[in-house]
């Protein structure tokens, strides 16, 4: 009876060494051989930025300039929404307008009731944008170049409605920074990849555009506006399809923020964020979950069957993930100007054991009612 019960983990193992290595054949390699596609026509649309920010002053002066200086020769504007800051926001954008005429401010006065975060003021914002592509990012946030614009509105093809941009962390010195990079890379990997396979289920609103138009076909932020998070990947969770979503990963298109000083801030930021994934399509809730449980329980089984099989055989199964996980993040870090964590991805691959414990209590969490 024992030993067809540590068979069962064997065989367990195996099971779940074959789903991961799937993921990474079917999804993951799509971003890793990704190339971008040339296209016979040309067009540049005019764009608008829209940034929503409440009490974020000290982050538009740094931040805003970066938005406001960019190389684009077709029409455009940077709309900043002040949603009710009650800090010298209004000063700082006063002063601004003053020197770059593209910049237009939206000032909300009153909170909107019923609708939670920054969906209202967002919603404003997107109503205000005089041109039909509207291109999003965070007051924390600076694109990387003055390319950014141009970079980001030329994944719009003939049938494209959304296009998803990659919103990096600035590289700093100690384990946090390094951690919430390989976050934020393992979490682009996933996202960008099932795009790629016709499958997109988020965008990050540090980096992402879309069209008025299908803005307004799925009514906005309806379905899901009495909660604080979901502004990006719940939309695009929504009104994503197979023909009608891009991604650019052009590393002049990107975009970068600060990360989280401490490990309280950025626990509370990813409890946030994955408060809203419970109200994703089944399909897309199955898959991510299937991957996450395999990813969970790959150490565990891997060390179990390590020293209760015959090591050699359970050693050359975690060798063939190992080998296929190490040129899928070498060709994506390199992508996404991550490569500097490759050497630590083994690393990083096992903390993500102790990760899905951490946050597993977001997922059945009622969602935070405010996103500032």
């Amino acid at each position: 009876m024992i030993i067809n019960w540590w068979q069962g983990l064997f065989y367990s193992f195996i099971l779940v060494a074959v789903i991961q290595v799937l993921y990474y054949l079917v999804f993951f390699t799509r971003l890793a051989f990704y190339q971008t596609k040339q296209k016979n026509i040309t067009q540049t649309h005019p764009v608008s930025v829209i940034i929503c920010a409440r009490d974020e002053a000290a982050n538009l002066t740094k931040n805003l300039p970066g938005a406001l200086v960019q190389k684009y020769s077709t029409s455009h504007e940077v709309i900043v929404v002040d949603d009710n800051s009650l800090d010298e926001s209004k000063y700082i954008l006063e002063a601004l307008q003053k020197k770059y005429r593209q910049l237009q401010v939206v000032e909300l006065k009153q909170e909107a009731k019923f609708i939670a975060g920054k969906k209202y003021p967002l919603t404003v914002g997107i109503k205000t944008a005089r041109h039909e592509v509207v291109l999003l990012t965070d007051a924390d946030c600076v694109p990387v170049s003055e390319n950014w614009i141009q970079k980001m509105q030329a994944g719009y093809g003939q049938e494209t409605e959304i296009v998803l941009g990659y919103g990096a962390h600035y590289k700093e010195n100690g384990l946090l920074n390094k951690l919430v990079r390989w976050e934020t890379f393992h979490t682009a990997l996933q996202y960008l990849s099932y795009a790629c396979a016709g499958m997109a289920y988020m965008g990050v609103g540090r980096n992402l555009s879309y069209k008025k138009s299908v803005f307004y076909r799925h009514k906005g932020f309806a379905s899901h506006n009495h909660i604080a998070s979901g502004d990006d990947d719940l939309f695009i969770n929504t009104a994503a399809t197979k023909k009608n979503t891009e991604i650019v990963i052009d590393k002049e298109a990107f975009t970068f923020t600060d990360s989280p000083g401490t490990w309280k801030q950025w626990i509370r930021q990813k409890t946030r964020h994955f408060s809203t994934g419970r109200l994703y399509r089944s399909s897309h809730k199955f898959l991510l979950g299937l991957y996450a449980f395999t990813h969970f329980a790959f150490y565990p089984l891997f060390i179990t069957c390590m020293i209760f099989f015959d090591w050699k055989i359970v050693l050359a199964i975690f060798s063939v993930r190992f080998l296929l996980q190490s040129l899928v993040f070498y060709r994506t870090m390199s992508k996404l100007d991550e490569k500097d964590l490759f050497p630590w991805f083994l690393l990083f691959d096992v903390w993500m054991f102790f990760y899905y414990l951490i946050f597993s209590v977001a997922t059945v969490r009622k969602p935070p009612k405010t996103w500032n």
